[in-house]
């Protein structure tokens, strides 16, 4: 189950408000399950700019490597270093110690072309 409070990406990123203008993004669940093991991960560096939906970094599993999408825009205040040293974070804990990147939003109206998680399990299962 998706966390009710989150916003979601067609790409299967998630974003979790921290403030006006701070969040949290990392990937679903079923984004890493549909990876398999996750060996690699490639994020910006700190004080990049990234923009919404588009190309942030790749993920590396044991079956593919995938791009990641910037659900939002704004400029990177952190990565999660954790992921970067045990990438397996990701597939233990999507929601929580496998999140990726924290930004500081250009524009926090930009949350509102992202799903709710009833939105998004509607997604997933429009994909079937």
């Amino acid at each position: 189950m998706n966390p009710a409070e989150l916003k979601y990406s067609e790409e299967h990123e998630w974003v979790q408000v921290e403030s006006e203008t701070v969040v949290l993004v990392g990937i679903t669940e079923f984004a890493a399950e549909s990876l398999g093991d996750v060996v690699y991960v490639d994020l910006p560096e700190v004080d990049a700019n990234v923009g919404q939906f588009e190309k942030m970094g790749e993920i590396e599993s044991v079956k593919a490597v995938s791009d990641l999408y910037s659900p939002v825009s704004g400029k990177i205040t952190e990565r999660n270093e954790q992921v970067l040293d045990n990438p397996q974070l990701v597939n233990d804990a999507p929601f929580e110690g496998g999140w990726l990147i924290r930004v500081l939003l250009d524009d926090p109206s930009q949350l509102d072309k992202l799903m709710s998680a009833d939105q998004y399990e509607s997604f997933l299962a429009s994909q079937d």
